[in-house]
């Protein structure tokens, strides 16, 4: 159940973002759903592995340098996807910034930990 409201706030972040994000474009809503599914899947796979090789930069940037790998996150997902287009990294990073915002608000009102 818990992946199930991540990959749908997800989805829900990727749509907001491509509308206040430039440079984010989504179409369509199973492009968003499929989004939300491939980001749960590389946050569990990929972003571990990113946050381990990218320890020193993160403690040199004070932990600054988490929201580069959540945008690397990002863009990764927009790479499989042909309907979830992100035009580089800063728009990238931005738009990682608002599917946590949206995660957030989905794991408090869900109460999921």
């Amino acid at each position: 159940m818990r992946f199930i409201v991540q990959a749908l706030a997800a989805a829900i972040g990727f749509w907001v973002a491509s509308r206040i994000v430039p440079g984010v474009h989504a179409r369509g809503l199973g492009s968003l759903v499929a989004a939300g599914v491939i980001l749960g899947v590389i946050n569990v796979l990929v972003r571990p592995i990113l946050i381990l090789l990218t320890i020193p930069l993160t403690l040199l940037t004070l932990g600054l340098f988490l929201f580069v790998v959540n945008g690397i996150t990002v863009w990764i997902t927009a790479a499989f996807l042909k309907g979830v287009d992100v035009d580089g990294l800063w728009p990238a990073i931005l738009a990682s910034i608002v599917i946590t915002v949206i995660s957030w608000v989905a794991r408090a009102v869900f109460d999921i930990a």
